[in-house]
């Protein structure tokens, strides 16, 4: 991927085409799970692939396109939240595992969409885009305490919410 970014920076197409196909899984599940809505996720995108080809003959170390591409990602989801002047929170009572019973499953990415705004990002890049404590520190431009803080937080609510079943299925706990 880094001769890919190299060879973008030298205005090749193709080759940023072949860096955006690389990461656009990621770019998407890191969109939705800010913006939450499909046809967000998609402009933030749109958004976020234009400002990468125009800006990326500034991105000083190749190694670090995806975490760079992602703080552009996140920086336009923002966006999109302030024009719609809402910010997604989660309700109370769906912070509570009692209002689900024993038959409503739902599997951990269901759970992981349910967190808060700042715990479900952290979430998605630390253990579903496998990017490092010390570069989402860096993307979110907060402390690395701060995010093994989030991490350990999120867990502790999925934990609660969660239960291991003797049939290995994931689901709340019972009423």
């Amino acid at each position: 991927m880094e001769q890919d970014v190299i060879t973008a920076q030298r205005g090749d197409r193709e080759a940023f085409v072949r860096l955006i196909k690389n990461v656009e899984l990621s770019l998407y599940r890191v969109a939705r799970s800010i913006v939450r809505r499909d046809e967000d996720s998609a402009d933030a995108i749109q958004e976020t692939i234009l400002k990468a080809y125009s800006g990326i003959h500034a991105l000083k170390e190749p190694a670090f396109f995806k975490t760079w591409i992602i703080r552009i990602l996140i920086n336009e989801c923002n966006k999109i939240l302030q024009k719609r002047k809402t910010v997604t929170k989660v309700n109370e009572h769906l912070l509570n595992p009692t209002c689900f019973s024993d038959y409503e499953k739902v599997d951990l990415r269901e759970a992981v969409d349910r967190l808060d705004e700042k715990l479900r990002i952290v979430v998605v890049l630390y253990y579903y885009e496998d990017i490092s404590l010390k570069q989402i520190a860096e993307t979110l431009e907060i402390s690395e305490g701060a995010i093994k803080a989030r991490l350990h937080r999120a867990r502790k609510i999925l934990a609660g919410w969660l239960k291991y079943t003797q049939e290995g299925k994931v689901g709340y706990e019972p009423c």
